[in-house]
């Protein structure tokens, strides 16, 4: 098959795969730290990725790399559910702490979760990252696998919520506000650890990335 060939194939396979999980270019890219003019070109057939990428959208995806590369010789086309299990890669670090950037570097490293624990919603909802520190100790602990359904928005006060602040700091507190009023504060759990007010034109570099719903722990 000829370079253009590949190209071709890898495109359609690829926007077959999105479409069957309901994932666009924007998630694929938060989830796995790809860039956006990237991925558009392997859409596009422009380009065709390295085997490294190759493989982790493979993982992603749940599905073998001939998946993705190989034309395929009939019109039915499957996802190997592993008993119903999906497998999520471990895409950065949350700090359980202030003054840590986020961090999107993908090492291979993923953790497998029963489909019925997502509640009847789309893989492509939630993300996983892997707590640092102990400002959330007892509850979250250093190497902590935390899924996290992504939401703009905190349900009620007091809840834990990932949240990015100063446009580059990410980390893992129960969020405290009040609704019509310009502030919110960060609260760690460890008493050890001050908590954090963000306040009037603060707020506008501040954005909830989601809430946590599942915690994985190695013993």
């Amino acid at each position: 098959m000829s370079d253009l060939g590949n190209k071709a194939v890898f495109s359609k396979n690829l926007q077959y795969y999105m479409d069957l999980h309901n994932i666009n270019r924007y998630d694929l890219c938060a989830a796995l730290g790809f860039k956006y003019s990237t991925v558009s070109e392997w859409l596009s057939a422009k380009k065709y990725p390295r085997i490294d990428k190759i493989e982790i959208m493979a993982n992603y995806f749940d599905i073998q790399k001939s998946d993705l590369i190989e034309r395929k010789k009939s019109n039915s086309r499957h996802i190997n559910e592993k008993n119903n299990i999906i497998s999520f890669p471990v895409i950065g670090e949350i700090a359980a702490g202030y003054d840590s950037f986020v961090i999107e570097d993908w090492s291979g490293e993923t953790i497998d979760i029963p489909a019925n624990y997502l509640g009847g919603r789309n893989p492509s909802d939630f993300l996983v990252l892997k707590v640092h520190g102990d400002s959330m100790y007892p509850l979250y602990q250093e190497g902590d696998k935390v899924l996290i359904l992504k939401q703009s928005t905190m349900n009620r006060s007091g809840e834990i919520g990932a949240i990015i602040y100063e446009d580059e700091l990410v980390t893992l507190k129960k969020i405290e506000y009040v609704y019509g009023e310009n502030w919110l504060k960060l609260i760690p759990i460890n008493p050890n650890h001050p908590p954090k007010l963000i306040e009037n034109e603060e707020l506008e570099h501040c954005r909830v990335i989601g809430i946590p719903k599942l915690l994985v722990r190695e013993l």
